[in-house]
């Protein structure tokens, strides 16, 4: 299907603000910043990448208003405003590009606070809410002492924002955050006029929108990130999202950028693959009938489903996050015709938000090795160019001769199969891997224009002359498929996990998985989805024990909607013309 990308180059205006373009970097924490509260030389550069890429309109991730109210989560320094020094590099810089900024800012997470992030004392919320992270840990209620002095601090983030030369703000209200605990009814039941009813429950957004407004004036855009639908049942629904809009509509806020989820459904915060794309964009048909300024929104988003939202009228503006990390140049290659030369996300969560939660360090990119280094993985040309051999034509061979060939080498991969793209592009089968099997075309178009010779059907020895002739020799041989010795494992009944990719699965309703890693769980959702009765059997207590924990969110809501069965704590011990033996933790066997 051929797409008119015309619709994303048009300009937008949100309150006397011009905007290039409608492409939108959604505003998405780096974890950056310096023990200092500035963002470092690393985090600027993240930023202006994007702007020098095209990019309409930059967010950055949330900046809390205080040191208390961010819970030991890095953040400027919006309350003492020694940051407008840094903060005014980075708008200059972005602004040099022809991008406009958006400061994001928040009065903290609430109950969504992570324990080890700060003293489980100081945790607050608006009503006393168990921890999300820890249960057992009572958030206590936010006095309406400081209450008052939150809103003091909207003020100074407004100050703060002029002074550094932001284009905007916008209001961080979504994810089940303070501000969403405050909206909400399930985590509100206040007895002062900031809970109970629904319009004491719309009253700290509404200050906070009028204490900015106080210190920025008119012309200054404010906006709200909402989401309008919990996805939870007996937390908000649709029907309550928009009557809380038909409120905010009409109380300064100069767009809103809508989505869905919270806590509760993490993997739509972080939406993973398995959700498919532009999988919050159902939230804008009903909200655009409610609110009257520019609608913006997230998920997952490609070229064409922001092409296709766009032209609905339902959106006006597309956020784009993880895109934007993979490939930061992507608006200026689509208004050039280069749609093919755009690296795709493959929504892994693995290096961008699975760095910052799993290791507390800076974001970076599975496909996109450079992200967030700044400076320090610039591709720069070699003083003499060099024979370069790769051997293996997998994501890592395919890097390598990519890498190689930009710096002026000449480059020839090996591989043993007639293609490129390894193992990595023969399991992208199910629709949820679509991504994968972009990435790996791209590859192949990137290796074609920069000239690297492809050699296939070739298996190079340690003592293969090839080697000899070579300057620099990149090794990519991948992994080996390790197959128990187990008794009828030569059955014609068992298949390896790679040769159903290649061949899919014959016929049969009932089928065991044994073994219960990624691959297995890709595999069981694939089939799954075709209605075949399957069984993982896995020797760890848990299906999937490796998975990214966003990931595994949903792959065990697919489970459940597939019917998939699960036998954990159970080893298998044989195959037979009955069916696959295998042994409980208690010993026990059976077929």
């Amino acid at each position: 299907m051929a797409y008119n990308y015309d619709l994303l180059w048009q300009p937008i205006e949100i309150n006397n603000v011009i905007i290039r373009n409608r492409i939108s970097l959604s505003a998405m924490g780096t974890h950056t910043i310096t023990p200092v509260n500035t963002d470092s030389e690393e985090g600027i550069r993240y930023y202006e990448e994007r702007a020098k890429g095209g990019t309409g309109l930059i967010h950055t991730g949330a900046m809390f208003l205080s040191p208390k109210l961010a819970q030991g989560s890095p953040t400027y320094d919006i309350a003492g405003l020694d940051a407008v020094n840094t903060g005014t590099q980075l708008t200059e810089r972005v602004h040099r590009w022809g991008a406009k900024i958006f400061l994001q800012v928040s009065p903290g997470t609430g109950r969504n606070s992570r324990v080890d992030e700060g003293h489980p004392e100081q945790l607050i919320s608006a009503s006393p809410n168990p921890s999300f992270s820890r249960p057992d840990v009572l958030c206590r209620e936010i006095t309406r002492d400081e209450i008052k002095e939150t809103m003091e601090l909207f003020r100074r983030a407004g100050i703060y924002a002029q002074r550094a030369g932001f284009d905007g703000i916008q209001i961080h209200g979504h994810a089940g955050y303070l501000i969403d605990q405050f909206l909400s009814e399930c985590w509100n039941w206040r007895k002062d006029e900031y809970g109970g009813s629904f319009e004491n429950r719309c009253r700290f957004i509404l200050e906070a929108v009028d204490s900015l407004r106080s210190v920025v004036g008119k012309n200054f855009p404010i906006t709200f990130r909402f989401a309008v639908d919990h996805m939870v049942p007996g937390m908000r629904t649709m029907e309550e999202g928009l009557k809380i809009l038909d409120v905010l509509d009409g109380a300064g806020f100069d767009a809103f950028d809508l989505d869905s989820a919270c806590y509760e459904r993490q993997d739509y915060v972080f939406p993973t693959r398995y959700n498919g794309e532009a999988c919050m964009a159902y939230v804008c048909e009903q909200a655009r009938k409610h609110v009257h300024t520019p609608i913006i929104n997230a998920g997952s988003h490609s070229m064409e489903t922001a092409v296709q939202l766009l032209e609905s009228g339902n959106a006006d503006m597309i956020q784009f996050g993880r895109q934007l990390i993979a490939d930061p140049e992507f608006p200026n290659k689509l208004k050039e015709g280069r749609r093919e030369d755009i690296r795709p996300c493959i929504l892994c969560n693995e290096e961008c938000i699975g760095r910052i939660w799993g290791r507390r360090t800076s974001l970076s990119c599975t496909v996109n090795p450079a992200a967030g280094f700044g400076p320090h993985m610039d591709i720069k040309p070699v003083g003499k160019p060099k024979n370069v051999v790769v051997i293996g034509a997998g994501p890592g061979g395919m890097e390598a001769a990519r890498t190689a060939a930009l710096r002026g080498c000449s480059v020839t991969i090996y591989d043993k199969q007639d293609h490129m793209g390894g193992t990595f592009k023969t399991i992208a089968t199910g629709d949820f891997k679509k991504r994968m099997r972009e990435l790996a075309q791209w590859y192949e178009v990137q290796l074609g224009k920069l000239g690297v010779k492809f050699v296939g059907n070739t298996e190079i020895t340690a003592d293969d002359p090839i080697l000899a002739s070579a300057d620099e020799i990149f090794a990519a041989l991948g992994s080996k498929s390790v197959v128990p010795k187990l008794p009828g494992i030569d059955s014609k009944k068992v298949i390896g996990v790679i040769d159903v990719h290649k061949n899919g699965l014959p016929e049969g309703k009932n089928v065991v998985i044994c073994g219960g890693g990624l691959s297995a769980c890709d595999t069981a959702i694939e089939y799954g989805q075709q209605g075949r009765n399957i069984t993982i059997v896995e020797m760890r207590p848990e299906i999937g024990a490796d998975v990214m924990f966003i990931n595994a969110i949903t792959i065990k809501r697919r489970f459940e909607e597939y019917g998939i069965h699960q036998m954990v704590n159970t080893k298998v011990v044989g195959i037979t013309d009955e069916g696959v033996e295998v042994e409980a933790k208690d010993g026990t066997r059976s077929v």
